[in-house]
């Protein structure tokens, strides 16, 4: 069993920044892809960023691309998300997941991940 946390979120000013983590703990910890996503109040969860195994492969949901940057440190199990020149619609509760072996290699669908930490909250407000 595997858990994931994250970490790192709070309230920013529009155009500042935050790191987020996300963290893997538990008896079997493989190195599988990992998501992050995002759900804001009466929206449906939505991928924002996704991370190969190995790191070196990314992707990015249109609305965070030249802004967020994913990365990962296989040696402290941890994932990170660099969220730079923030703006009030990045404001939801942001969790991280591991993809599902078998399924698409560049899915950001929900549905494709499992093993949900339970979110930090992001606020962008002046």
């Amino acid at each position: 069993q595997v858990q994931l946390v994250e970490s790192g979120g709070g309230l920013v000013q529009p155009g500042g920044s935050l790191r987020l983590s996300c963290a893997a703990s538990g008896s079997t910890v493989d190195y599988r892809d990992i998501g992050w996503f995002r759900q804001a109040p009466g929206k449906e969860r939505e991928g924002v960023s996704r991370i190969s195994s190995s790191g070196g492969r990314t992707y990015y949901a249109d609305s965070v691309k030249g802004r967020f940057t994913i990365s990962r440190d296989n040696a402290k199990k941890t994932v990170y998300l660099q969220m730079n020149s923030l703006k009030p619609e990045d404001t939801a509760v942001y969790y991280c997941a591991r993809a599902y072996i078998g399924r698409s290699s560049y899915s950001l669908s929900p549905g494709d991940f499992g093993s949900w930490g339970q979110g930090t909250q992001v606020t962008v407000s002046s």
